[in-house]
């Protein structure tokens, strides 16, 4: 595999990990941040934003995932895809932890 594939891999990850708030949000009708809020990423959207914001990063991720090849048969491949959801689910719970805060 060439380096490109491991990159594509992070990003999958990055972006299939942003998918599952957003989508559990915007499915369950309760508004969350999303980068279209005011402040970006600090206010609220309603859920509709969520709901599409997080099938486009589920669009992404897939598309990401098929070109970077992750593959059982690469161990590499699938630890650089799990780092990736690693990075952002800490990114995720760090940035909204103060949310709900006015």
């Amino acid at each position: 595999m060439q380096w490109y594939h491991y990159f594509s891999g992070f990003w999958a990850g990055m972006f299939l990990a942003n998918f599952v708030p957003h989508f559990v949000k915007g499915i369950c009708g309760d508004a969350f941040p999303t980068p279209f809020a005011k402040p970006p990423g600090k206010g609220l959207s309603s859920p509709m934003i969520n709901a599409l914001w997080a099938l486009l990063n589920l669009a992404v991720g897939y598309l990401l995932f098929q070109f970077s090849k992750v593959s059982t048969a690469d161990n590499l491949s699938v630890i650089i895809f799990f780092v990736g959801i690693v990075c952002m689910s800490i990114m995720l719970a760090k940035n909204f932890v103060n949310k709900d805060k006015a």
